[in-house]
């Protein structure tokens, strides 16, 4: 669900010209890349268990690794909507959004825009 939603956060920020969801995006990334990391090391510990997990976690490991690549294609949408409506290049620097614009609280405008 997260890599889903970045990318259709970043489509929409880039479509609206909004800052704040392009931003929102990049918050969304580390706790994406996290996850990642999170279940290869769950699965890596199954897999030195019971060697019989070894395929079926492999698949989930790629998995895992193909959906943050996607979210990594979105926070670069991302950073592209912001230099090109603030002329800020926000590449390779730590995120630091504003507590009012974290993505909880755009999450609740954007249900209130449906």
């Amino acid at each position: 669900d997260i890599a889903q939603l970045m990318l259709r956060d970043a489509l929409d920020a880039f479509v609206r010209r909004d800052v704040v969801l392009a931003e929102a995006v990049l918050v969304k990334d580390d706790v994406l890349d996290a996850l990642k990391t999170q279940i290869f090391r769950e699965l890596l510990t199954y897999m030195l268990q019971d060697p019989a997990t070894i395929e079926p976690a492999l698949d989930l490991i790629l998995i895992s690794r193909h959906l943050e690549r996607i979210g990594d294609h979105a926070t670069n949408v991302a950073e592209d909507v912001i230099f090109m409506v603030s002329a800020r290049d926000v590449r390779h620097q730590p995120v630091d959004v504003p507590h009012h614009q974290r993505p909880h609280d755009l999450d609740r405008r954007r249900q209130r825009q449906r």
